[in-house]
């Protein structure tokens, strides 16, 4: 295995190496080179959490990407037809994209590319910038490889921010929303030839031309970003806000709203996995306090759909259900209240600690957030095949399930550490037990 190898499993969740394993099989199947590609390699060499998987296919990514979801491995949750990508989602909630390597020609700044087929060097060297045209190999024979064009790597270990060409703001000017999250995220400064094509294209004032589908894009993308408010800030300090909300909303979305999102996501556990979609939760706290009109103009700058405004509303919903359930008179242990919260998105626990008037409600979303799910990853499955339960079988899941609501419960003891000649077990996220979220 090369280090590059080591480094990104290493990097990856035990989710997240499955579906990379899942893709090299299905790519190797169909006899295509499949390559890493973008921020999962970015972000791997750079030492920060890798959020989705980009993957690039020298040949017909859609077809991979059909015949991956009609193998019920992943579900397709978008298609661009036009650059043969698509967005996806695989079991554990990993989110991925698979897309053809291509070459893409621009007649005019912000105008809709012509698309085609090229070679994986093609593809990186017609991408933004140079931290995101880094590729890893996934083929057997050069797996590992890291493929570096435009010597990305040196401008990651530089914390420079440089654009891969010298129109790379002009063909598409929504990368420039991008370059000011990124310059935030990763607190990288821009290279001057960088520099003054981000000043030549506010000159010619290109941001007008950016798709509101492309402000959304971005701002599903700022939902994700752990200090969302930085990057608010910096939008505002561009002047580029405007592009997200009226004019008259622009002071609404300041760092209180951002301070609320921060203290409800302090809670979530280091080391254990909790999945959260983070938009809903966002979109909320972003228009609570607009009025009827600057909603609807809000709607209108991102062209939000109304599938990804049910989202919103459902998560209301479903979190007022499950408000009900955590005050209800027949929660009375600790278990009671894991039991009730293992199977509620991450989102939803947020939005009750956010939203409810209830301190039951806080107290218990808090406990089980920090208090129950780490005493519940205590429990391993060395522990449960101690007790003669094969693994992986339902009297195995059974048994688990009872030793964790026992720890929870303080019905044992806090197990002892691993010995020293055996090594601990790895991280093991503990809807294991049988209670995937969102089931």
């Amino acid at each position: 295995m090369s280090d590059y190898m080591f480094k990104l499993e290493s990097h990856l969740s035990a989710a997240q190496n499955r579906v990379v394993k899942e893709v090299q099989a299905a790519a190797a199947r169909a006899n295509v080179n499949l390559f890493l590609t973008g921020g999962a390699v970015r972000d791997m060499l750079g030492g920060f959490p890798i959020r989705d998987l980009d993957f690039t296919v020298e040949g017909n990514a859609l077809k991979l990407a059909r015949a991956l979801a009609e193998k019920g491995i992943a579900k397709v949750t978008g298609e661009d037809e036009q650059r043969k990508s698509a967005e996806m989602v695989f079991h554990g909630g990993v989110a991925a994209e698979i897309a053809m390597a291509r070459r893409e020609r621009y007649s005019k700044p912000g105008a809709t590319p012509s698309v085609s087929p090229g070679t994986i060097h093609e593809d990186l060297r017609g991408r933004d910038f140079t931290i995101n045209a880094i590729a890893l190999s996934l083929n057997p024979a050069s797996l590992g490889l890291l493929l570096d064009p435009t010597n990305g790597l040196a401008d990651l270990e530089r914390k420079e921010i440089r654009a891969v060409h010298s129109r790379a703001l002009y063909d598409d000017p929504s990368r420039m929303l991008r370059l000011i999250r990124f310059r935030v995220r990763f607190e990288l400064t821009l290279d001057e030839r960088t520099a003054q094509q981000y000043e030549n294209a506010r000159l010619d004032e290109l941001e007008k031309l950016i798709p509101p589908r492309q402000v959304f894009k971005e701002l599903t993308e700022i939902a994700n970003e752990a200090s969302p408010g930085d990057v608010f800030e910096a939008l505002a300090a561009e002047k580029l806000l405007p592009l997200f909300l009226p004019p008259s909303a622009c002071q609404k979305a300041g760092r209180g709203v951002f301070a609320r999102l921060q203290k409800a996501r302090q809670l979530l556990p280091l080391g254990i996995e909790v999945p959260v979609n983070h938009f809903p939760l966002f979109f909320f706290l972003l228009t609570e306090k607009l009025t009827p009109s600057e909603k609807s103009a809000f709607m209108r700058l991102t062209a939000i759909r109304k599938p990804e405004l049910d989202r919103v509303a459902k998560l209301q919903a479903d979190s007022r259900k499950l408000e009900r359930e955590l005050r209800s008179s027949r929660i009375t242990k600790p278990s009671h209240v894991y039991k009730t919260l293992i199977g509620a998105p991450g989102e939803q626990l947020l939005y009750l600690y956010l939203t409810s008037a209830h301190r039951q409600v806080h107290d218990r979303i808090r406990n089980f957030l920090q208090k129950y799910l780490p005493a519940a990853e205590e429990i391993t499955e060395r522990q449960v095949t101690a007790t003669g339960v094969e693994a992986g079988t339902a009297k195995f899941k059974k048994v688990l399930e009872e030793m964790i609501l026992a720890r929870v419960d303080g019905r044992t003891k806090k197990p002892p550490p691993p010995d020293v000649e055996e090594a601990a077990p790895p991280a093991r996220n503990v809807m294991a037990a049988g209670h995937s979220r969102g089931q």
